[in-house]
Protein backbone atom coordinates (compact mmCIF):
# COMPACT_ATOMS: atom_id res chain seq x y z
CA UNK A 1 0.00 0.00 0.00
CA UNK A 2 3.01 2.56 0.79
CA UNK A 3 4.44 2.39 -2.44
CA UNK A 4 1.20 3.55 -4.28
CA UNK A 5 0.34 5.93 -1.95
CA UNK A 6 0.65 9.58 -2.07
CA UNK A 7 2.46 12.37 0.05
CA UNK A 8 -0.85 13.21 1.48
CA UNK A 9 -1.58 9.84 2.58
CA UNK A 10 1.56 9.03 3.77
CA UNK A 11 1.84 12.55 5.74
CA UNK A 12 -1.09 11.15 7.27
CA UNK A 13 -0.01 7.63 8.22
CA UNK A 14 2.91 9.35 9.86
CA UNK A 15 1.02 11.90 12.17
CA UNK A 16 -1.15 9.10 12.96
CA UNK A 17 1.63 6.89 13.92
CA UNK A 18 3.59 9.05 16.32
CA UNK A 19 0.46 10.98 17.63
CA UNK A 20 -0.80 7.27 18.82
CA UNK A 21 2.41 6.27 20.02
CA UNK A 22 2.32 9.95 21.82
CA UNK A 23 -0.94 9.87 23.49
CA UNK A 24 -0.88 7.00 25.55
CA UNK A 25 1.95 8.35 27.34
CA UNK A 26 0.17 11.70 29.00
CA UNK A 27 -2.94 9.86 29.65
CA UNK A 28 -1.03 7.55 31.56
CA UNK A 29 1.24 10.44 33.27
CA UNK A 30 -2.05 12.67 34.31
CA UNK A 31 -3.61 10.23 35.96
CA UNK A 32 -0.26 8.70 37.59
CA UNK A 33 0.42 12.28 38.89
CA UNK A 34 -2.89 12.57 40.65
CA UNK A 35 -2.36 9.45 41.84
CA UNK A 36 1.22 10.28 43.48
CA UNK A 37 0.01 13.03 44.86
CA UNK A 38 -3.09 11.25 46.72
CA UNK A 39 -0.80 9.26 47.82
CA UNK A 40 1.85 11.61 49.10
CA UNK A 41 -1.36 12.91 50.81
CA UNK A 42 -2.45 9.98 52.65
CA UNK A 43 1.29 9.04 53.84
CA UNK A 44 1.10 13.03 55.85
CA UNK A 45 -2.23 12.18 57.16
CA UNK A 46 -2.27 8.89 58.40
CA UNK A 47 1.69 8.25 58.62
CA UNK A 48 1.13 5.11 57.48
CA UNK A 49 4.20 3.40 55.25
CA UNK A 50 2.45 1.61 53.03
CA UNK A 51 1.32 4.77 51.27
CA UNK A 52 5.01 6.40 51.03
CA UNK A 53 6.06 2.80 49.74
CA UNK A 54 3.88 2.95 46.85
CA UNK A 55 4.14 6.74 46.45
CA UNK A 56 7.91 5.71 45.97
CA UNK A 57 7.23 2.75 43.83
CA UNK A 58 5.26 4.42 41.54
CA UNK A 59 7.25 7.80 41.77
CA UNK A 60 9.46 5.77 39.53
CA UNK A 61 7.56 4.68 36.88
CA UNK A 62 6.22 8.56 36.22
CA UNK A 63 9.40 9.29 35.87
CA UNK A 64 10.23 6.70 33.17
CA UNK A 65 6.44 7.33 31.16
CA UNK A 66 6.86 11.06 32.06
CA UNK A 67 9.70 11.31 30.00
CA UNK A 68 8.55 8.91 26.88
CA UNK A 69 5.56 11.24 26.37
CA UNK A 70 8.39 14.59 26.35
CA UNK A 71 10.09 12.89 23.74
CA UNK A 72 7.42 11.27 21.62
CA UNK A 73 5.71 15.05 21.86
CA UNK A 74 8.97 16.11 20.56
CA UNK A 75 8.65 14.69 17.44
CA UNK A 76 5.58 15.65 16.60
CA UNK A 77 6.09 19.39 16.50
CA UNK A 78 8.60 18.71 14.14
CA UNK A 79 5.54 17.42 11.71
CA UNK A 80 4.15 20.43 11.45
CA UNK A 81 6.97 22.09 10.02
CA UNK A 82 7.76 19.26 7.69
CA UNK A 83 4.77 17.41 6.48
CA UNK A 84 2.09 19.62 7.35
CA UNK A 85 3.85 23.54 6.97
CA UNK A 86 0.63 25.07 4.81
CA UNK A 87 -1.28 24.28 8.10
CA UNK A 88 1.13 25.51 10.66
CA UNK A 89 1.05 28.85 8.34
CA UNK A 90 -2.46 29.16 8.37
CA UNK A 91 -3.68 27.95 12.20
CA UNK A 92 -0.60 29.93 13.28
CA UNK A 93 -1.62 32.87 14.94
CA UNK A 94 -4.32 30.60 16.78
CA UNK A 95 -2.43 27.60 17.29
CA UNK A 96 0.77 28.99 18.80
CA UNK A 97 -0.28 31.34 21.32
CA UNK A 98 -2.08 28.10 23.01
CA UNK A 99 0.73 25.76 22.63
CA UNK A 100 3.00 28.88 24.19
CA UNK A 101 0.73 28.85 26.90
CA UNK A 102 0.80 25.35 27.64
CA UNK A 103 4.49 25.53 27.83
CA UNK A 104 4.62 28.22 29.98
CA UNK A 105 1.87 27.39 32.40
CA UNK A 106 1.90 23.70 31.96
CA UNK A 107 5.45 22.41 31.06
CA UNK A 108 7.49 24.96 33.27
CA UNK A 109 5.21 23.87 36.59
CA UNK A 110 5.85 20.48 35.62
CA UNK A 111 9.87 20.90 34.96
CA UNK A 112 9.88 23.43 38.11
CA UNK A 113 9.06 20.73 40.18
CA UNK A 114 9.47 17.54 39.04
CA UNK A 115 12.85 17.42 40.30
CA UNK A 116 11.89 18.52 43.37
CA UNK A 117 9.44 15.60 43.78
CA UNK A 118 11.60 13.12 42.36
CA UNK A 119 14.71 13.74 44.42
CA UNK A 120 14.09 16.28 47.09
CA UNK A 121 12.57 14.59 49.46
CA UNK A 122 15.50 14.56 52.18
CA UNK A 123 15.95 18.30 51.31
CA UNK A 124 13.28 20.10 51.05
CA UNK A 125 10.89 17.86 53.86
CA UNK A 126 7.75 16.19 53.41
CA UNK A 127 5.57 19.01 53.32
CA UNK A 128 6.71 21.31 50.48
CA UNK A 129 7.51 17.74 48.90
CA UNK A 130 3.74 17.37 49.03
CA UNK A 131 3.63 21.12 47.20
CA UNK A 132 5.90 19.60 44.40
CA UNK A 133 4.00 16.81 43.97
CA UNK A 134 0.66 18.24 44.01
CA UNK A 135 2.25 21.40 41.59
CA UNK A 136 3.68 18.45 38.93
CA UNK A 137 -0.26 16.92 39.20
CA UNK A 138 -1.87 20.51 38.49
CA UNK A 139 0.82 21.00 36.17
CA UNK A 140 -0.27 17.38 33.71
CA UNK A 141 -3.94 18.89 33.70
CA UNK A 142 -2.95 22.32 32.94
CA UNK A 143 -1.11 20.37 29.88
CA UNK A 144 -4.55 18.81 29.31
CA UNK A 145 -6.33 21.62 29.39
CA UNK A 146 -4.14 23.23 26.25
CA UNK A 147 -3.79 20.87 24.03
CA UNK A 148 -7.62 19.78 24.33
CA UNK A 149 -8.56 23.53 23.85
CA UNK A 150 -6.42 23.63 20.33
CA UNK A 151 -7.57 20.07 19.27
CA UNK A 152 -11.11 21.32 19.96
CA UNK A 153 -10.81 24.54 18.42
CA UNK A 154 -9.85 22.52 15.46
CA UNK A 155 -13.45 20.63 15.37
CA UNK A 156 -15.57 23.63 16.26
CA UNK A 157 -13.64 26.48 15.54
CA UNK A 158 -14.98 29.78 17.00
CA UNK A 159 -13.81 33.34 17.59
CA UNK A 160 -11.97 33.80 15.07
CA UNK A 161 -11.64 35.44 11.12
CA UNK A 162 -9.78 35.19 8.60
CA UNK A 163 -7.05 37.86 7.45
CA UNK A 164 -6.09 38.72 3.72
CA UNK A 165 -3.69 35.91 3.63
CA UNK A 166 -5.61 33.09 4.64
CA UNK A 167 -4.73 32.81 7.93
CA UNK A 168 -6.78 32.05 10.79
CA UNK A 169 -6.31 35.43 13.49
CA UNK A 170 -7.97 35.16 16.64
CA UNK A 171 -11.37 37.96 17.20
CA UNK A 172 -12.17 36.81 20.70
CA UNK A 173 -9.70 34.71 22.63
CA UNK A 174 -11.86 33.71 25.13
CA UNK A 175 -14.03 31.86 22.38
CA UNK A 176 -11.10 30.64 20.37
CA UNK A 177 -10.31 28.42 24.10
CA UNK A 178 -13.34 27.83 25.40
CA UNK A 179 -15.15 26.77 21.73
CA UNK A 180 -18.24 24.71 21.75
CA UNK A 181 -16.92 21.25 22.22
CA UNK A 182 -13.74 22.22 24.44
CA UNK A 183 -16.05 21.57 28.05
CA UNK A 184 -17.02 18.10 26.61
CA UNK A 185 -13.61 16.69 25.37
CA UNK A 186 -11.51 18.08 28.66
CA UNK A 187 -14.13 16.45 30.81
CA UNK A 188 -13.90 12.96 28.74
CA UNK A 189 -10.09 13.17 28.56
CA UNK A 190 -9.19 13.78 31.88
CA UNK A 191 -11.77 11.31 32.78
CA UNK A 192 -10.25 8.22 30.04
CA UNK A 193 -6.65 9.10 31.96
CA UNK A 194 -7.61 8.78 35.06
CA UNK A 195 -9.11 5.36 34.21
CA UNK A 196 -6.37 4.27 31.84
CA UNK A 197 -4.31 4.56 35.36
CA UNK A 198 -6.51 3.11 37.34
CA UNK A 199 -6.63 0.19 35.62
CA UNK A 200 -3.05 -0.10 35.15
CA UNK A 201 -2.39 0.26 38.83
CA UNK A 202 -5.35 -2.62 39.65
CA UNK A 203 -3.89 -4.68 37.42
CA UNK A 204 -0.07 -4.56 38.47
CA UNK A 205 -1.80 -4.70 42.08
CA UNK A 206 -3.47 -8.05 40.85
CA UNK A 207 -0.75 -9.28 39.52
CA UNK A 208 1.11 -9.12 42.58
CA UNK A 209 -2.16 -10.80 44.72
CA UNK A 210 -2.04 -13.65 42.27
CA UNK A 211 1.36 -14.86 43.78
CA UNK A 212 0.93 -13.55 47.19
CA UNK A 213 -2.47 -12.12 48.62
CA UNK A 214 -0.71 -10.83 52.17
CA UNK A 215 1.13 -8.58 50.26
CA UNK A 216 -0.53 -5.21 52.08
CA UNK A 217 1.07 -2.96 49.28
CA UNK A 218 -0.42 -4.94 46.50
CA UNK A 219 -3.50 -4.86 48.22
CA UNK A 220 -3.88 -0.71 48.81
CA UNK A 221 -3.43 -0.10 45.23
CA UNK A 222 -5.55 -2.82 43.91
CA UNK A 223 -8.41 -1.52 46.29
CA UNK A 224 -7.63 2.08 45.91
CA UNK A 225 -7.87 1.34 41.39
CA UNK A 226 -11.25 -0.75 41.79
CA UNK A 227 -12.61 2.19 43.93
CA UNK A 228 -11.51 4.62 40.50
CA UNK A 229 -13.15 2.16 38.59
CA UNK A 230 -16.49 1.97 40.45
CA UNK A 231 -16.70 5.55 40.89
CA UNK A 232 -15.46 6.72 37.65
CA UNK A 233 -16.51 4.26 34.76
CA UNK A 234 -20.04 5.41 35.21
CA UNK A 235 -19.02 8.86 35.18
CA UNK A 236 -17.34 8.71 32.13
CA UNK A 237 -20.19 7.01 30.89
CA UNK A 238 -22.46 10.01 30.95
CA UNK A 239 -20.08 12.43 30.14
CA UNK A 240 -19.44 10.39 26.89
CA UNK A 241 -23.25 10.34 25.95
CA UNK A 242 -23.16 14.45 26.66
CA UNK A 243 -20.13 14.54 24.40
CA UNK A 244 -21.90 12.67 22.39
CA UNK A 245 -24.88 14.92 21.91
CA UNK A 246 -22.60 17.60 21.75
CA UNK A 247 -21.08 15.90 18.32
CA UNK A 248 -24.17 15.46 16.89
CA UNK A 249 -25.13 18.95 17.00
CA UNK A 250 -21.43 20.53 15.72
CA UNK A 251 -20.52 17.76 13.18
CA UNK A 252 -23.42 15.28 12.69
CA UNK A 253 -21.91 13.78 9.63
CA UNK A 254 -18.89 12.18 12.38
CA UNK A 255 -22.13 11.06 13.96
CA UNK A 256 -23.49 9.50 11.29
CA UNK A 257 -20.61 7.20 10.07
CA UNK A 258 -19.85 6.22 13.94
CA UNK A 259 -23.94 4.95 14.38
CA UNK A 260 -23.23 3.79 11.03
CA UNK A 261 -26.20 5.32 9.13
CA UNK A 262 -26.15 6.41 5.59
CA UNK A 263 -30.42 7.39 4.93
CA UNK A 264 -31.97 9.86 7.41
CA UNK A 265 -34.44 8.16 9.47
CA UNK A 266 -36.52 8.89 12.07
CA UNK A 267 -37.02 6.49 15.31
CA UNK A 268 -33.14 4.93 14.02
CA UNK A 269 -32.26 1.71 15.70
CA UNK A 270 -29.02 0.89 17.63
CA UNK A 271 -26.59 -0.84 15.39
CA UNK A 272 -24.84 -2.63 18.08
CA UNK A 273 -22.18 -4.66 15.01
CA UNK A 274 -21.88 -4.94 11.27
CA UNK A 275 -19.84 -3.98 8.55
CA UNK A 276 -19.59 -1.00 6.85
CA UNK A 277 -19.59 -0.40 3.26
CA UNK A 278 -18.79 3.20 1.99
CA UNK A 279 -18.86 2.04 -1.70
CA UNK A 280 -22.50 0.81 -1.65
CA UNK A 281 -23.50 2.75 1.32
CA UNK A 282 -25.10 0.54 3.60
CA UNK A 283 -24.22 -1.81 6.89
CA UNK A 284 -24.06 -5.37 5.99
CA UNK A 285 -24.98 -8.25 8.63
CA UNK A 286 -26.28 -5.90 10.92
CA UNK A 287 -27.58 -6.54 14.29
CA UNK A 288 -29.46 -3.64 15.60
CA UNK A 289 -32.10 -2.47 18.65
CA UNK A 290 -35.00 -0.69 17.16
CA UNK A 291 -35.60 2.83 18.33
CA UNK A 292 -32.92 3.24 20.44
CA UNK A 293 -30.00 4.90 18.21
CA UNK A 294 -33.03 8.24 18.37
CA UNK A 295 -33.57 7.59 21.99
CA UNK A 296 -30.18 7.90 22.71
CA UNK A 297 -29.42 10.55 20.35
CA UNK A 298 -32.39 12.81 20.78
CA UNK A 299 -34.16 11.33 23.75
CA UNK A 300 -37.22 10.58 21.35
CA UNK A 301 -38.28 7.73 20.17
CA UNK A 302 -38.90 8.86 16.81
CA UNK A 303 -36.05 11.60 16.66
CA UNK A 304 -34.79 12.46 13.43
CA UNK A 305 -30.98 11.08 12.59
CA UNK A 306 -29.09 12.41 9.70
CA UNK A 307 -27.67 9.98 7.31
CA UNK A 308 -24.22 10.18 5.71
CA UNK A 309 -26.23 10.62 2.15
CA UNK A 310 -27.16 14.00 3.23
CA UNK A 311 -23.47 14.82 2.51
CA UNK A 312 -21.07 15.25 -0.39
CA UNK A 313 -18.80 11.82 -0.83
CA UNK A 314 -15.91 14.52 -0.82
CA UNK A 315 -17.13 15.38 2.51
CA UNK A 316 -17.70 12.50 4.38
CA UNK A 317 -15.64 10.87 7.27
CA UNK A 318 -15.01 6.94 6.00
CA UNK A 319 -17.42 5.39 8.30
CA UNK A 320 -15.67 2.07 8.22
CA UNK A 321 -13.03 3.37 10.22
CA UNK A 322 -15.40 5.41 12.71
CA UNK A 323 -17.71 2.40 13.09
CA UNK A 324 -15.24 0.14 14.13
CA UNK A 325 -13.17 2.56 16.63
CA UNK A 326 -16.28 3.77 18.07
CA UNK A 327 -17.32 0.44 19.61
CA UNK A 328 -14.33 -0.50 20.67
CA UNK A 329 -13.68 2.78 22.72
CA UNK A 330 -17.52 2.19 24.03
CA UNK A 331 -17.00 -1.76 24.77
CA UNK A 332 -14.26 -0.99 26.67
CA UNK A 333 -16.08 1.63 28.67
CA UNK A 334 -19.07 -1.12 29.22
CA UNK A 335 -16.24 -4.02 30.83
CA UNK A 336 -14.47 -1.28 32.68
CA UNK A 337 -18.46 -0.27 34.65
CA UNK A 338 -18.66 -3.73 35.03
CA UNK A 339 -15.72 -4.44 36.55
CA UNK A 340 -16.24 -1.58 39.30
CA UNK A 341 -19.59 -3.43 39.96
CA UNK A 342 -18.18 -6.18 40.01
CA UNK A 343 -15.90 -5.24 42.47
CA UNK A 344 -18.51 -3.24 44.78
CA UNK A 345 -20.21 -7.01 45.12
CA UNK A 346 -16.80 -8.58 46.04
CA UNK A 347 -16.03 -5.82 48.46
CA UNK A 348 -19.42 -6.44 50.11
CA UNK A 349 -19.07 -10.23 50.54
CA UNK A 350 -15.79 -9.29 51.65
CA UNK A 351 -13.33 -11.64 48.96
CA UNK A 352 -11.88 -8.59 47.39
CA UNK A 353 -8.28 -9.90 47.74
CA UNK A 354 -9.66 -13.19 47.14
CA UNK A 355 -11.19 -13.67 44.25
CA UNK A 356 -8.91 -15.18 41.71
CA UNK A 357 -11.23 -14.58 38.82
CA UNK A 358 -11.44 -11.14 39.75
CA UNK A 359 -7.57 -10.78 39.95
CA UNK A 360 -7.61 -12.34 36.41
CA UNK A 361 -10.06 -10.12 34.93
CA UNK A 362 -8.37 -7.07 36.58
CA UNK A 363 -4.75 -8.29 34.89
CA UNK A 364 -6.23 -8.48 31.39
CA UNK A 365 -8.09 -5.13 31.67
CA UNK A 366 -4.96 -3.30 33.21
CA UNK A 367 -4.07 -2.51 28.87
CA UNK A 368 -7.86 -1.60 28.62
CA UNK A 369 -7.75 2.15 29.27
CA UNK A 370 -4.94 2.79 26.46
CA UNK A 371 -6.34 0.72 24.08
CA UNK A 372 -9.88 3.16 24.92
CA UNK A 373 -8.01 5.81 24.48
CA UNK A 374 -6.66 4.89 21.23
CA UNK A 375 -10.07 4.04 19.78
CA UNK A 376 -11.34 7.09 20.88
CA UNK A 377 -8.47 9.34 19.46
CA UNK A 378 -9.40 7.22 15.82
CA UNK A 379 -12.85 8.25 15.81
CA UNK A 380 -12.46 11.69 16.75
CA UNK A 381 -9.40 12.84 14.39
CA UNK A 382 -10.72 10.34 11.39
CA UNK A 383 -14.57 11.91 12.10
CA UNK A 384 -13.10 14.96 11.15
CA UNK A 385 -12.09 14.13 7.83
CA UNK A 386 -11.35 15.34 5.06
CA UNK A 387 -10.70 18.48 7.32
CA UNK A 388 -8.04 20.08 9.38
CA UNK A 389 -10.10 22.95 10.81
CA UNK A 390 -13.44 21.51 10.39
CA UNK A 391 -15.91 23.14 7.32
CA UNK A 392 -13.08 25.68 7.08
CA UNK A 393 -9.67 23.57 6.09
CA UNK A 394 -9.08 20.11 4.08
CA UNK A 395 -6.45 17.61 4.98
CA UNK A 396 -5.44 18.24 1.56
CA UNK A 397 -5.18 21.81 1.26
CA UNK A 398 -2.95 21.62 4.81
CA UNK A 399 -0.27 19.33 4.05
CA UNK A 400 3.37 21.07 3.22
CA UNK A 401 4.79 20.97 -0.69
CA UNK A 402 6.69 17.58 -0.41
CA UNK A 403 6.97 14.50 -2.39
CA UNK A 404 6.12 11.13 -1.52
CA UNK A 405 9.30 9.18 -1.46
CA UNK A 406 11.00 11.89 1.24
CA UNK A 407 7.78 11.52 3.32
CA UNK A 408 7.80 7.41 3.10
CA UNK A 409 11.82 7.51 4.23
CA UNK A 410 10.93 9.59 7.45
CA UNK A 411 7.89 7.19 7.73
CA UNK A 412 10.09 3.75 7.34
CA UNK A 413 12.62 5.27 9.55
CA UNK A 414 9.89 6.68 12.73
CA UNK A 415 8.53 3.52 12.64
CA UNK A 416 11.91 1.36 12.90
CA UNK A 417 13.51 3.80 15.49
CA UNK A 418 9.90 4.28 17.76
CA UNK A 419 9.48 0.55 17.94
CA UNK A 420 13.11 0.11 19.30
CA UNK A 421 13.50 3.25 21.43
CA UNK A 422 9.62 3.34 22.87
CA UNK A 423 9.77 -0.57 23.00
CA UNK A 424 12.19 -0.71 25.00
CA UNK A 425 10.88 1.74 27.20
CA UNK A 426 7.58 0.13 27.87
CA UNK A 427 9.24 -3.25 28.52
CA UNK A 428 11.48 -1.47 31.19
CA UNK A 429 8.44 0.22 32.81
CA UNK A 430 6.77 -3.87 32.40
CA UNK A 431 9.53 -4.85 34.44
CA UNK A 432 9.38 -1.95 36.98
CA UNK A 433 5.73 -3.18 37.54
CA UNK A 434 6.43 -6.89 37.84
CA UNK A 435 8.74 -6.74 40.74
CA UNK A 436 7.06 -6.34 44.03
CA UNK A 437 6.26 -2.78 45.90
CA UNK A 438 6.92 -4.66 48.92
CA UNK A 439 10.64 -5.49 47.79
CA UNK A 440 11.38 -1.81 48.26
CA UNK A 441 11.86 -1.47 51.50
CA UNK A 442 15.12 0.56 51.96
CA UNK A 443 14.04 4.19 51.26
CA UNK A 444 15.72 6.60 53.62
CA UNK A 445 12.22 8.27 55.39
CA UNK A 446 13.65 7.93 59.08
CA UNK A 447 15.59 11.70 58.18
CA UNK A 448 12.72 13.88 56.55
CA UNK A 449 9.63 12.54 58.57
CA UNK A 450 11.51 13.14 61.54
CA UNK A 451 11.83 16.83 60.60
CA UNK A 452 8.61 17.41 60.03
CA UNK A 453 7.16 15.45 63.28
CA UNK A 454 6.07 12.59 61.93
CA UNK A 455 5.59 9.42 63.59
CA UNK A 456 5.42 6.40 60.87
CA UNK A 457 3.15 3.76 61.35
CA UNK A 458 4.80 0.44 61.23
CA UNK A 459 4.56 -2.49 63.53
CA UNK A 460 5.64 -2.64 67.09
CA UNK A 461 7.06 -6.63 66.13
CA UNK A 462 9.96 -5.56 64.02
CA UNK A 463 10.00 -5.30 60.34
CA UNK A 464 10.20 -8.84 59.44
CA UNK A 465 6.81 -9.30 61.40
CA UNK A 466 5.02 -8.09 58.41
CA UNK A 467 6.48 -10.56 55.85
CA UNK A 468 5.50 -13.07 58.45
CA UNK A 469 2.02 -12.39 58.76
CA UNK A 470 1.26 -11.82 55.07
CA UNK A 471 0.39 -8.21 55.46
Amino acid sequence: MIENADAILLARIQFAFTVSFHIIFPAFSIGLASYLAVLEGLWLWTRDQAYFTLFEYWKKIFAVAFGMGVVSGIVMSYQFGTNWSVFADKTGPILGPLMGYEVLSAFFLEAGFLGIMLFGLNRVGPRLHFLATLMVAVGTLFSAFWILSVNSWMHTPTGHTINEVGQFVAEDWFAVVFNPSFPYRLAHMVLAAYLTTAFVVGGVGAWHLLRDRGNRQARTMFSMALWMAAIVAPIQIVAGDMHGLNTLEYQPAKVAAMEGHYDTQKGAPLILFGFPDDGEEVVRNKIEIPYLGSLILTHTLDGEIKGLKDWPKAERPPADIIFYSFRVMVGIGMLMAALGIWSLWCRNKGTLYDNRWLLRASVLMAPSGFIAVLAGWITTEVGRQPYTVYGLLTTAESVAPIEAPAVRASLIAFVFVYFAVFGAGTFYLLRMMSKSPRRDQDWDIEGPIRTAGITPVTDPRGPKAHQQAGE
